[in-house]
């Protein structure tokens, strides 16, 4: 779903299609390493350098995490490159854009080294207009091999079409 559309997902599903999905499940990313270069690079970038974040030995001495673990908001940056992966383009959208959250739930901490991929349920689609469609996810970030998820979120997209 690019930023918050729809993507290089499946093929192409019209509107009437994803009427249809509501409460289906929908798109499954691949598995994304989180390595500690991007813990870097996100620290750098939000100027968050909590040692937890950045400093391997620290992490691993003072926490009960083994190491190093991603910033919440890194965790939830991949979701749009989640959806591009996962999600079915709407037929006839000119952009797509993140209309916002209504709910987010980090839940269990991702360890540095650790695989992550984006679990998709399409809950709501709704017109907004002619030329406007609000599409509701509930996605879940899984950890591979662990039994809790990243995070648990419902993330709304506004599908522009034309």
């Amino acid at each position: 779903m690019n930023a918050a559309g729809s993507g290089g997902g499946p093929s192409a599903c019209t509107v009437e299609e994803l009427g249809l999905r509501v409460g289906q499940e929908i798109g499954v990313s691949p598995w994304r390493l989180v390595a500690q270069v991007d813990l870097d690079r996100f620290a750098d970038a939000t100027d968050d350098h909590q040692f937890i974040h950045v400093d391997p030995r620290r992490a691993e001495a003072e926490t009960a995490f083994g190491g190093t673990v991603a910033h919440g908001f890194l965790t939830l940056s991949l979701l749009s490159a989640f959806a591009r992966e996962a999600l079915p383009e709407v037929a006839g959208r000119r952009v797509g854009v993140n209309y916002g959250l209504d709910r987010v739930r980090f839940v269990a901490p991702v360890r540095s080294g650790s695989r992550v991929r984006g679990r998709f349920v399409l809950r709501e689609v709704s017109r907004r207009g002619p030329a406007e469609m609000l599409l509701r996810h509930g996605v879940t970030v899984e950890i591979e091999g662990a039994a809790k998820p990243a995070l648990v979120a419902e993330w709304l997209t506004l599908a522009v079409l034309g």
